[in-house]
């Protein structure tokens, strides 16, 4: 089966060229990345950091055309397992026009699984089935203390995401693949993880990170590493360094391996245990890496980021910020309305889980 990958705008672009680099690299050597002659569409003007641009003018203008590349795609491969975008929440083309094209997409392939892989911005989804957030901040910070980079760059920061995006596209075994490797990744992925259509915003930790010259140097066991994951997930810790170890869930399991992650106080308690929890495994070291875990969740994580971005949007919406830059292209106040309802919404569903 297969997975078409999507890179909107400047950001999803940078993403998804790091990404297949790793991926090409662990492959088989690094010459093996090439996107097709006709794979691409670009323009030389993009929305203007506009989101209503994007989403109101260019999106239906180029409709038809990306919409023909993603067909030709899909047409390409054997079976469509689903289609994963990279995009950032940002700025014009990659948030506007990346959400337009994703809302045409599911039109067009109602039964694909779709995941949308998006950038928060610094100091900072009905139509997808789920949304994996990486934020800025937290991906400065890992560049920073656990990849000791002291001039940070885009590209630092972009390998940092494309790393973890990398560690969940390998080659995998799960508990139902019959000791193949699993034929449809992206579906068992979204139906292990998106249990109810209010619930879609997905984050990832990966560990070990670091420098290439620590990594030379460092020895990793399994137990370990699942300790630390299980740990991040209580304490909600986006990266290894400086886990809160004094906070524990109400009942403890002998974190084990991944018997760790089946203690049912980890859950919310209308999730059936065997549920809540599945392990995959590969062979396959992850570019460099002889050992690495990374977790997904779908979690109260995000909570804080996102009602911070809302409250943040509300002043500025309440007080006519930028408001005309909007209007102009035919957002109304009512859509801007309407939005803030939708997230309102999701923050009270996660609070209350």
């Amino acid at each position: 089966m297969s997975v078409v990958s999507l890179q909107l705008g400047q950001c999803g672009n940078q993403i998804g060229h790091e990404l297949f680099s790793i991926i090409s690299s662990d492959s088989n050597g690094p010459n093996r990345k090439k996107y097709g002659d006709k794979a691409h569409f670009s323009q030389k003007q993009g929305s203007g950091n506009n989101w209503a641009n994007g989403f109101c003018v260019l999106g239906p203008r180029h409709e038809e055309v990306v919409e023909d590349l993603v067909r030709r795609e899909i047409e390409r491969s054997d079976r469509l397992a689903g289609i994963f975008t990279m995009m950032s929440v940002a700025g014009g083309t990659g948030s506007g026009v990346g959400t337009y094209i994703t809302q045409c997409l599911r039109d067009l392939y109602p039964s694909a699984f779709i995941l949308n892989q998006v950038t928060w911005p610094y100091g900072a989804g009905e139509l997808s089935d789920a949304i994996l957030v990486h934020e800025n901040d937290t991906v400065h910070q890992i560049c920073s203390r656990l990849m000791n980079i002291t001039h940070i760059s885009i590209t630092d920061v972009n390998k940092v995401m494309a790393h973890q995006l990398a560690s969940i596209l390998q080659p995998a075994h799960t508990a139902h693949s019959g000791g193949q490797y699993c034929r449809n990744p992206l579906g068992e992925l979204l139906t292990s993880l998106v249990c109810h259509p209010e619930y879609k915003l997905l984050s990832l930790c990966n560990i070990p990170q670091m420098s290439s010259t620590s990594l030379a140097y460092s020895v990793f066991n399994w137990p370990g590493l699942l300790k630390h994951l299980r740990q991040m997930l209580i304490a909600t810790a986006k990266m290894e360094e400086g886990i809160d170890w004094t906070v524990s869930a109400p009942s403890v399991v002998r974190a084990t391996e991944e018997n760790g992650f089946k203690d049912p106080a980890l859950y919310v308690p209308w999730l059936q245990t065997e549920n809540s929890f599945s392990t995959w495994n590969s062979s396959v070291p992850l570019n460099g890496y002889e050992k690495s875990a990374t977790l997904i969740s779908n979690s109260q994580s995000l909570l804080k980021p996102l009602d911070s971005i809302v409250r943040k949007a509300w002043d500025m919406f309440a007080s006519r910020a930028y408001v005309h830059q909007y209007t102009k292209f035919g957002i109304s106040e009512e859509d801007f309305l309407d939005s803030f309802t939708a997230l309102e919404q999701i923050i009270s569903s996660y609070t209350h889980l």
